[in-house]
């Protein structure tokens, strides 16, 4: 817990190195204080960004990120200046959909403070694990019984994304650090592995292939990696693309390693014998992709976050479609799973954050706002089903939110 004398100098630290930070927010009493605690963790233009929110609600999403009750009276000021400067509105406002799906959202707030929780995974024992990128934390969540573990990190590792491995350990991205972790669940022993050359400095999300290898996107790098768990082998190759920032990372059926452009409008395709890469370019300049998934048939799934889109590449035939996201094109897509018979989706750009799901039999969309507790607070940046198919496991970052989703049916639309 934060003392008073700390909250205090936090403050004043923060004010002396954000000396421009005076200028992004309303004049009112109580802005230097929010800008000062705020920007301790990020920028206020999250703030200005947010659809805003009543003092109750602010004082709930201020808790998920630092515990201001060491100083009341910095707490009521913090309250009092964004409950007047940024109440409920419409900014950023979503487009629903509805339809005649109810799905069940079952949430866990994290224990640290301010870490930003992402990624969840499932486990075969059923747990779920994340990593919480700001505060080098790994967690699991034991859903049966709401139980939360938290394992400290080597300082500096940010870990961006966490798998489970066939070894059954937790392997996460190092994207500060420039690492690729092993945590062994049994023994809390953590093995790094380090990138080849200064070059390759930013693991981010990776998947394990059917013999093991670990794969994965390094987005400032502009470049895609190989570890091989057996030996601690890492190589890694550039995209033929500058500047096309390899993000998501999805393996295919028969091992084809399939990557996103957040950079450029276009998809990577990887031959995991060779580590050739090819690039599929994709129509529209604008276009930039966060992240894909592969259903059953081998068709790719793609995110259009750069013009708020989803989109379908079939490999056997070369066709691409487009469908426009409901929330338009600045509504930023993001995660992407295929789940349930259809492609599920969020809309980050737009407030709430849509959980969007596409029956691509119909062509038809419904949506739903994701909670953060009790408000709509959060971004949604990555998700994946569990291992029976059953549900979807989602996060909200912005407030320290872990959730699986489920298809209730037979009951009325939600």
């Amino acid at each position: 817990m934060m003392t008073r004398n700390t909250l205090r100098s936090v403050l004043l630290a923060t004010a002396l190195s954000h000396p421009a930070a005076a200028l992004a927010l309303p004049d009112g009493e109580g802005r230097e204080t929010v800008e000062a605690v705020c920007t301790a963790c990020h920028g206020v233009n999250l703030i200005e960004r947010s659809s805003g929110y009543s003092r109750d609600d602010w004082r709930f999403l201020t808790s998920t990120m630092i515990d201001l009750s060491g100083d009341p009276e910095m707490e009521d000021g913090i309250l009092d200046y964004l409950a007047e400067n940024f109440p409920p509105g419409d900014n950023r406002e979503a487009t629903p959909v509805s339809g005649p799906l109810t799905i069940r959202f079952e949430e866990w707030m994290v224990p640290t403070l301010g870490q930003r929780s992402r990624d969840p995974v499932e486990s075969p024992d059923g747990g779920i694990w994340w990593v919480g990128q700001w505060k080098d934390i790994l967690g699991r969540i034991d859903p049966e019984t709401g139980a939360m573990e938290e394992f400290d990190l080597p300082a500096g590792a940010r870990p961006h994304s966490v798998n489970i491995g066939p070894d059954g350990a937790a392997w996460y991205t190092g994207n500060r650090n420039a690492t690729m972790g092993r945590f062994d669940p049994a023994t809390g022993e953590i093995t790094e592995y380090s990138m080849p050359d200064e070059a390759s400095r930013d693991p981010h999300t990776a998947e394990f292939d059917a013999d093991g290898i670990l794969w994965f996107s390094l987005q400032g790098s502009n470049m895609i990696g190989r570890l091989d768990p057996e030996t601690g082998e890492v190589r890694t190759i550039a995209s033929p693309r500058e500047g096309s920032r390899p993000y998501g990372v999805k393996i295919g059926a028969n091992g084809t390693v399939w990557v996103a452009c957040n950079g450029a409008n276009c998809l990577l395709r990887l031959d995991p014998e060779t580590m050739e890469v090819s690039e599929i370019p994709l129509p529209d300049a604008g276009t930039t992709v966060r992240r894909l998934d592969i259903d059953e048939d081998g068709i790719i799934w793609w995110v259009n976050s750069g013009l708020g889109r989803l989109g379908r590449y079939d490999p056997a035939t070369g066709d691409i479609q487009e469908w426009a996201s409901p929330s338009g094109p600045d509504s930023h897509p993001y995660a992407i799973a295929v789940f349930d018979g259809a492609v599920w989706y969020n809309e980050s750009g737009v407030r709430p954050d849509m959980l969007v799901r596409f029956d691509p039999q119909t062509e038809t969309f419904q949506s739903w706002p994701i909670p953060s507790g009790p408000v709509y607070a959060g971004i949604l940046r990555h998700m994946r089903t569990t291992l029976d198919g059953e549900a979807l496991l989602i996060h909200q970052s912005g407030t320290n939110h872990i959730a699986r989703v489920t298809v209730e049916r037979g009951g009325p639309t939600q």
